[in-house]
């Protein structure tokens, strides 16, 4: 399927919505309504998914038989021998492949001797929807036959989460006007391929082995199947039992069919008006690889299940279903007002981290989950630095689950460790579902040791939200060790960059870079977890000793190496470019020349790692993700707002955003710098990632951590949410698309609610102890059931203040609706578009800047003795308007605002980017109200650069931090951070996310408020 073809779409007629609302959405189902065309159907099948972290099954109709319908089990998997023209010491020597499972979903359906084929007959009416408060797929189909006689077809699956190998299904057929025999055909249909890799390595790869059938059986009450994968020695039985619902339906016959799988079959009459309905049963059981259970175990095992199974009807496994789903609601409590295409989006997304994510933890979250074949169910570092964090925040066993999986897998990750030469320490594979490295490509692969640093962040996440110190004493601790302990192994101190701590030859998140010395992500996050690795040590000495003293004897852990872990994480290489004032990304990676981006229409929408050989990839300065940003992200707290917004800036430029993980980092970072537009865009984009089948590969699978970066966008991008010193601390912004937002955590033990308004945030502890959160790093006490209602900026008060700047535009006067028609006049006298949107971006910009804005969208290219005179004609338009303006064109309270600031001793400035702000303020009467005026043709740099707001601090002869920034544009708000200023918002606060004060306009401004 093409890039960005939509299958579901908030805005697309019949699609995402629910027909009994008139065209709306319901934010608790996904639905289909329209007949799915073949190209279509594979994508809705990953759309459409059921699971329950162990179990899998796609989303496909019961009768079609499509060839991409699936189920997949987390625990069956093969091992393939990994071939090499030239193998080296080291080199992964096999891959594991998750494998489909048989497939219970299949009835099919034959009326007197004729098969029915959906596809040869008319589609009266489809729909097909995903319950997401119910946890259930539902399906209805009025279907008419080449022959005239008409059906209707009712469908309900769910894949219990309580009962993580059961498939439940209850289907009915209807007579509208057929009289005759009907017969229903159950099967369980054998699978033992994996889906071929083709050109898109993303895909899957070369299978050797696979499941075999050992045996099969059939009668009139079990029908069963025994297997065995080649290689990695597992052995696998399911079988599948009926309820028939109807008492004129009756067992016809049971069909064993070689290397196919098993049938039975249930036949009855039916008469117009009549239904016949059956409820079928699907269970699993299976073997660790080379594990000692027999068939006949395995399969006591799928007729015992089976058997609890139909001692309860579909309806009481619905229910308990729901309620299991109701119990996750109630903690994400997740709620979008005034946008339910969005609410309905991130529900989608939460939804299916639950369910595919497992809960006894033999395995972790696979990059497609249990959706689809896409990367062979392979885990990644994404499962912790994404998927967990949410978990741990909302569903905190399954996040305990997912590091229990590395507890059970430490010792393949010490064997990978000395695959790859190191004496000491653990390394965990890149890519892998036993444990072991299955990246046959180590630039990309082996080389990405950061992943031993996103499994300490999420260790360190999960204890600080759940307080969990068993977790450490049953093998937590020992993971954390042995894998801080690599970085000493990999590293060393560098005499020629100043003996500092430097690591060489790694590949961070950003693939398109591969195999660099002091990649800023690894050294960052390795400096990170050798500190929390020391800590930890402290903590248990302190708390656990006994606990302590067995682990440490166990690895033989001095506390000599312990104090090497903190000498190296002082000394860790981090530097800042002298020029560009950014962290490079690595060493080599500013030298090099940035990539042309034209690209020939037919591989317009492929990724770059379609279109070339990797090494013309690595000679650019091109990112497929920011790694920079990602480290700002999950460990940024000690970095200053300035300096994250000025590498967003660089990093934004370089950045393809080939990875569905990109989006969701630039939008916290966006929303924490103070882009609230940008923040959104990119929130959307990480939203519908499959919804809308953005990177066109859906068809394979879910992605499972760009699901989880929407939740991470709005909880941690525009709810400012952090762990901070063990309490949650946040600093929530409002997007401009929506009315309110709310999400719940867990923190410690309790439930925490943060609904957030345009009239400020109110945060609810819903149950146990008091607790202390943080509000924009002022500590906040919260009382069970005792809702507090906050700002949504900070309010504390700017110690040793001695000047206020100003900007002019928006905050004194309102010149900005002047400047507004200036620039449309000159846009539409050139044909350029120019609507609110575009307006809005000019806001607090020089005219320069704003006129290279405008010409984004120009047919041409101007040269610059072209944007000289567009410039100027702009200005003569602006300047005839303002010659009319008089002390009534102030807005209201500015005077006395700035008079105020007078009285009570402070300096005053105005930081304009207007080059006629001299003009105004004669204008306006209130030229001798200032002090300094500083406006654009003083200046270099333009908004947000903090240029023009020092120049004001220095002319007033002030540091930045005596001096406080008033401003209305969110380019005015970033510069007043990066200058080092506290800032005040006049207006909205969608847009004025970043103020540590927020008013509604210059008339609410109070000095009283702001001075010590």
């Amino acid at each position: 399927m093409p890039r960005g073809e939509h299958v579901l779409s908030h805005d697309a007629p019949n699609a995402a919505t629910d027909p009994a609302s008139n065209g709306s959405v319901d934010p608790w189902r996904l639905v289909l309504a329209h007949r799915p065309t073949a190209g279509e159907q594979p994508t809705l099948e990953s759309l459409f998914a059921l699971a329950n972290g162990m179990l899998g099954v796609r989303g496909g109709l019961e009768e079609h038989g499509s060839p991409t319908q699936g189920t997949f089990l987390s625990g069956v998997w093969e091992r393939t021998p990994i071939e090499y023209h030239e193998r080296f010491p080291g080199f992964a020597r096999t891959s594991d492949t998750r494998i489909p499972a048989p497939d219970g979903t299949r009835i099919r359906l034959r009326l007197g001797d004729m098969l029915v084929d959906l596809d040869d007959g008319e589609w009266l009416a489809f729909e097909q929807a995903l319950d997401l408060r119910a946890g259930c797929l539902q399906r209805t189909l009025h279907w008419r036959s080449p022959t005239g006689v008409t059906l209707q077809i009712d469908a309900e699956r769910i894949v219990p989460l309580h009962t993580p190998n059961l498939l439940c299904i209850r289907y009915r057929v209807t007579s509208i006007d057929y009289s005759g025999p009907i017969t229903l055909e159950s099967a369980l249909i054998a699978s033992n391929t994996a889906a071929a890799q083709g050109d898109d390595p993303r895909m899957g790869a070369r299978v050797a082995g696979g499941l075999s059938i050992t045996t099969s059986d059939a009668d009139h009450v079990l029908a069963s199947i025994c297997q065995r994968t080649l290689n990695s020695h597992i052995r696998l039985a399911s079988g599948q039992r009926h309820r028939m619902l109807q008492p004129g339906l009756q067992f016809a016959r049971a069909i064993i069919e070689d290397g196919e799988g098993v049938q039975q079959h249930y036949r009855a009459e039916l008469q117009p008006g009549s239904s016949v309905a059956l409820e079928k049963y699907v269970a699993y059981a299976w073997t660790r690889p080379e594990g000692g259970e027999t068939e006949a175990s395995l399969l006591n095992e799928v007729a015992t299940t089976l058997e609890q199974a139909l001692e309860q009807d579909f309806e009481s496994q619905r229910t308990a279903q729901a309620k299991a789903c109701a119990a996750f609601w109630h903690e994400a409590e997740l709620q979008i007002d005034g946008d339910p295409a969005a609410e309905q989006a991130l529900r989608f997304n939460l939804f299916h981290l639950l369910q595919c994510t497992g809960r006894d933890g033999s395995g972790s979250a696979a990059a497609k989950g249990l959706t689809g074949e896409g990367y062979e169910g392979h885990y990644f570092w994404d499962a912790e630095a994404f998927i967990l964090p949410v978990l741990a925040l909302t569903s905190p066993a399954q996040a305990r689950s997912m590091l229990v999986y590395r507890v059970n897998t430490l010792d393949r990750a010490r064997n990978h460790a000395r695959e790859m030469n190191h004496s000491a320490g653990a390394l965990y594979a890149w890519r892998t579902i036993s444990g072991d490295e299955c990246s046959a490509y180590f630039p990309s692969g082996s080389a990405q040791y950061h992943i031993n640093a996103a499994i300490a962040f999420a260790i360190r996440l999960y204890v600080e939200a759940t307080g969990d110190l068993d977790f450490l004493v049953a093998g937590g601790a020992e993971v954390l060790f042995e894998t801080a302990r690599l970085w000493l192994q990999v590293g060393n101190y560098n005499p020629r960059k100043g003996n500092a701590f430097c690591i060489c030859q790694v590949t961070g998140p950003d693939e398109y870079t591969a195999l660099v010395d002091n990649n800023y992500y690894t050294n960052h996050m390795a400096q990170q977890h050798l500190r929390y690795a020391a800590e930890i040590a402290a903590k248990l000495a302190d708390q656990r000793p006994h606990d302590y003293q067995r682990i440490a004897t166990a690895i033989d852990l001095p506390s000599r190496e312990i104090e090497a872990w903190k000498a190296a994480a002082a000394a860790m290489y981090l530097p800042v470019d002298a020029q560009l004032n950014i962290f490079p990304q690595d060493d080599d990676f500013l030298n090099k020349p940035r990539l042309p981006f034209a690209q020939d229409g037919e591989h317009e929408h492929r990724p770059l790692l379609l279109q070339m050989h990797p090494l013309t990839i690595y000679r650019h300065q091109v990112c497929k993700q920011a790694d920079v940003l990602q480290a700002f992200v999950l460990a940024g707290h000690a970095i200053d707002t300035a300096a994250k917004r000025r590498n967003f800036d660089y990093y934004e430029g370089v950045t393809v955003h080939d990875s569905t993980l990109s989006a969701s980092t630039f939008s916290i970072v966006a929303s924490e710098v103070g882009y609230a537009d940008k923040a959104y865009r990119y929130f959307l984009d990480t939203l519908r990632v499959d919804l809308d089948n953005l990177h066109g590969n859906t068809s394979h699978g879910l992605h499972m951590a760009a699901m989880a970066g929407s939740w991470l966008a709005v909880a941690w991008g525009f709810g400012g949410m952090r762990p901070q010193a063990g309490r949650a601390a946040f600093a929530p912004m409002l997007p401009a698309a929506w009315q309110g937002y709310r999400f719940g955590l867990r923190w410690q033990g309790r439930h925490i609610s943060v609904a957030v308004a345009a009239n400020g945030v109110t945060y609810t502890l819903a149950q146990g102890q008091p607790l202390e959160i943080l509000h924009y790093g002022q500590p906040l006490s919260l009382r069970a059931d005792t809702p507090v209602h906050m700002p949504l900026t900070a309010s504390s008060p700017v110690h040793n203040l001695r000047g206020v700047i100003f900007d002019l535009d928006g905050v004194i006067a309102d010149t900005a609706v002047v400047h507004h028609a200036a620039w449309k006049k000159l846009a539409g006298e050139i044909g350029i578009p120019f609507d609110d949107s575009v307006g809005e971006r000019l806001k607090g910009v020089d005219r320069r800047a704003s006129l290279d804005i405008l010409l984004e969208q120009a047919a041409r290219t101007y040269s610059e003795t072209e944007k000289e005179a567009l410039a100027s004609r702009k200005n003569d338009y602006y300047r005839q308007q303002i010659e009319g303006f008089g002390p009534q064109h102030l807005l209201p309270g500015a005077r006395t605002a700035i008079e105020s600031v007078r009285r009570a001793g402070l300096k005053t400035a105005l930081a304009s980017a207007s080059r006629n702000a001299p003009l105004l303020l004669e204008k306006l009467g209130i030229a001798d109200l200032f002090d300094y005026v500083v406006d654009a043709n003083h200046i270099r740099h333009a908004k947000p650069d903090p240029e023009i707001f020092l120049a004001a601090a220095r002319g007033l002869g002030l540091a930045p931090s005596e001096c406080l920034g008033v401003e209305d544009a969110a380019a005015g708000i970033a510069s007043i951070h990066s200058a080092g200023m506290k800032a005040v918002g006049i207006g909205q606060p969608q847009a004025l996310a970043g103020a540590d004060l927020l008013l509604p306009d210059v008339a609410a401004f109070d000095i009283s408020r702001l001075t010590t």
